[in-house]
């Protein structure tokens, strides 16, 4: 497994500074006991005779769901372990887990769905919109682009092979509209709009403000439907996020250019402000740039982060469905933070060159990290090749900017 080989090589094995107390999203009481009998809606039961209600030799944690001890690991430095002996679980869990809600997520462009399992565990749906082989047509613009439920999957992969470990945990599924979503709803709106196509087959379509109509229906054949589903982050009232505006976001309009486009000296603009005047906030984005110049993504307007942590923490990577729509063009504009900034994490840097030699390529990897998922295989083959392409692409930014 060269995946296996990756993750024991040394530059995989770079320790993170100790986590403290205040380091730590949840400081959980080790006397407090998940059970699902309890009278509240949210599962916890606490008691001070916890330890009695637990079997010999075992801790309070235990009880916990996959989902919760993923949460409760969630710290500082990163949003999941290098060896994380949660993560087959959790991704199986997303895959297999009994769905005994489904109700439309508000907000946002497309269709998606917050999906609840037995142990309180949610899940992000994105439902499958385009086929493997299908590329973004030339003339669309970025912002009238399809989300894709295996873009979500790669990504995760991804992240986690570059070792960001940013973005939640995604796998994907294939889900019966009729038994999964139509028969257990609760959402009115949502309800209202399944139907059987002309073909016999069950379709849905939703409400939101662009791609909710008859003319973009979501249809199983004849209810089966592939999917991502993303492990959801704690709640916001449990742990408040903090949204930030990309400095080289696009403009979100048809002929108006954003300032970065224009100004070659638009990153001394951004060293002068907050937040990336000072700690590494600014060598964050640039990995982000990075991840999303791999995978063809130029949809990034906005990321967040822990509010807990202030401004010495990592960037989340969420909403990655406008990746790795076109394998057959490359974005140069998307590295624009790089090329400007010509500043690039060491550890990062050396992982890129890692990944760009034979015994450790990126495509390999990935296409061993996607072959376990249960839609597998994700991605076509010529999107795999481009990673190797795009990847010799910003090792040559990095090059050009050492030499200047």
């Amino acid at each position: 497994s060269k995946l296996a080989a990756l993750f024991e090589h040394p530059l995989y094995n770079i320790p993170i500074p100790e986590v403290t107390e205040k380091d730590k999203l949840f400081v959980v009481n080790p006397m407090e006991k998940f059970s699902l009998h309890s009278s509240g809606s949210d599962g916890w039961v606490s008691s001070s005779k916890a330890e009695t209600l637990l079997p010999t030799g075992k801790t309070a944690y235990d009880t916990y769901p996959t989902w919760l001890k993923f949460h409760v690991g969630i710290n500082r430095y990163e949003l999941y372990p290098r060896r994380d002996p949660l993560l087959p679980t959790l991704l199986r869990d997303l895959a297999m887990q009994r769905i005994i809600s489904s109700v439309q997520k508000s907000g946002g462009t497309q269709l998606k769905l917050i999906m609840t399992f037995p142990n309180y565990g949610q899940a992000l749906f994105k439902p499958m919109k385009q086929t493997r082989d299908q590329e973004t047509p030339i003339d669309f613009f970025y912002f009238s682009d399809f989300e894709r439920h295996n873009a979500e999957i790669a990504a995760f992969h991804l992240d986690r092979i570059l070792d960001f470990r940013r973005i939640p945990p995604v796998s994907g599924r294939l889900v019966n509209i009729t038994k999964e979503i139509r028969d257990i709803t609760t959402d009115k709106k949502l309800a209202k709009t399944f139907f059987i196509s002309p073909a016999g087959n069950v379709c849905f379509y939703g409400e939101c403000s662009y791609y909710c109509s008859t003319e973009h229906a979501l249809c199983g054949k004849p209810d089966q439907l592939e999917g991502s589903m993303a492990a959801l982050l704690p709640d916001k009232t449990l742990a408040k996020r903090r949204s930030w505006r990309s400095p080289w976001r696009r403009s979100y309009h048809k002929s108006k250019k954003a300032e970065w486009e224009l100004n070659p000296n638009y990153c001394a603009q951004v060293r002068q402000t907050p937040p990336y005047d000072r700690g590494h906030r600014l060598l964050d984005l640039i990995d982000m740039t990075i991840l999303d110049f791999l995978m063809g993504n130029m949809d990034r307007h906005h990321y967040e982060t822990f509010e807990k942590f202030g401004n010495d923490t990592f960037l989340l990577h969420l909403d990655n469905g406008r990746g790795f729509g076109t394998h057959s063009r490359d974005e140069p504009s998307i590295l624009a933070p790089l090329q400007q900034c010509c500043s690039i994490k060491k550890s990062t840097y050396l992982r890129l060159q890692l990944l760009a030699t034979q015994p450790y390529r990126l495509s390999d990897l990935l296409r061993e990290a996607l072959a376990a998922d249960p839609l597998a295989p994700i991605l076509a083959e010529p999107h795999l090749r481009a990673l190797d392409r795009r990847l010799g692409k910003v090792l040559a930014v990095v090059a050009y900017c050492l030499a200047r």
